[in-house]
């Protein structure tokens, strides 16, 4: 793509020197005469970067520089002068300019200064396509249904997302509550903060404290270095507890304690480390059961419980089947040629079936 600058100074002989300059350097160059011009052209065009001289009969260089980052954010800017202050420069890098330089100037330096401001850019534009990149691909597109029941979870998981609320998810085994955990990390302020997942059905008992809160050397047999546990791990992201009704009574205490207080101690240590997480819990069991059975803490299951996410099971959407078929149709069958990949007698089959492990079955 062609990358396309605007150079504005009142001087021509100036203008005119730096769109010559630019132009044999390979970009496409508009020039502009006062910061009035500058504003009309940025209104009708795209421009990757503006050169731009501080001082300008009318409106000024600074005022032309907050207007461009308000018309067009990611749009470089480099300030020049022949006055230059340190006043003026510091107020040019407030209002978001890349760089300021004085005139008389080296052509090499601002050849320099010039390509590493369009690498910025493309380096930030690059950042951005990479982050929606991640939040089409574990946004809502990650659970596939438009069912009403659906419907109502992507709403729910939307509103709670913006908030700070730690969230419990329901739902059957493969209805996809990490799915939906993830759509509300990466739909989050914390989106570009670490996801960390654990399964806490799936580690033994007596190792559980230490993958949580990390262990300090010598902490038991086997413990031959400080290891950060999970916790650590998503700081400043979200923590997604799966199957929690498997924590035992004695853990569920010091997680209570990690909630209320913002810190916990690693196995074996005894400096408290303060900690930013945000918590999201699932079961495919009922624990207000177990709390009444006395296995989950009912403390501990308020403070998980702050916003309540249900998972619908694939039996109560029999709609969204025929959706999911061609979602991993799709993923699965890529090499097969764009032919009838499922007969209607094989989908009515598929409508007909309940699904005791939902989409993941």
């Amino acid at each position: 793509m062609e990358t396309r600058i605007l150079v504005v100074d009142d001087e021509i002989s100036m203008r005119e020197f730096l769109g010559i300059l630019m132009e044999r350097e390979g970009y496409r160059v508009d020039l502009a005469e006062s910061a009035e011009t500058a504003i009309s052209r940025l209104q009708s065009a795209s421009y990757d970067l503006v050169i731009s001289d501080v001082k300008m009969p009318g409106m000024d260089g600074l005022a032309l520089l907050a207007q461009v980052k308000s018309l067009a954010p990611d749009t470089a800017v480099i300030m020049m002068t022949a006055f230059s202050t340190a006043e003026h420069a510091v107020e040019a890098m407030k209002l978001g300019a890349y760089d300021y330089i004085a005139k008389p100037f080296n052509v090499e330096e601002i050849k320099i200064i010039v390509r590493n401001a369009l690498d910025r850019r493309t380096l930030a534009r690059e950042n951005l396509r990479l982050r929606e990149e991640v939040r089409e691909r574990y946004g809502f597109s990650g659970l596939i249904g438009k069912s009403k029941k659906m419907r109502d979870v992507y709403t729910l998981i939307e509103k709670v997302a913006g908030s700070l609320a730690n969230v419990l998810i329901f739902g059957e085994s493969g209805t996809g509550k990490e799915l939906a955990a993830k759509a509300i990390h990466y739909n989050s302020s914390r989106k570009d903060g670490p996801f960390v997942a654990v399964n806490c059905g799936a580690i033994p008992e007596t190792l559980m404290e230490s993958e949580l809160f990390g262990h300090k050397k010598g902490a038991f047999t086997g413990a031959v270095a400080d290891r950060p546990g999970l916790f650590e791990q998503a700081e400043g992201g979200t923590l997604f507890l799966d199957e929690i009704g498997e924590v035992p009574l004695q853990l569920q205490a010091k997680l209570l304690r990690v909630i209320q207080e913002r810190e916990f101690r690693r196995v074996g240590g005894t400096e408290s480390i303060k900690t930013d997480v945000r918590l999201v819990a699932a079961s495919n069991r009922d624990l207000e059961e177990q709390v009444r059975e006395g296995t989950f803490r009912e403390d501990l299951f308020y403070r998980l419980n702050v916003v309540q996410v249900r998972m619908p099971s694939l039996r109560e959407r029999q709609e969204d089947i025929p959706l999911l078929v061609e979602h991993f149709i799709k993923k699965f069958a890529v090499s097969v040629p764009e032919t009838e990949l499922i007969t209607p007698a094989a989908l009515k089959l598929l409508l007909a079936y309940p699904f005791p492990g939902n989409v993941r079955e």
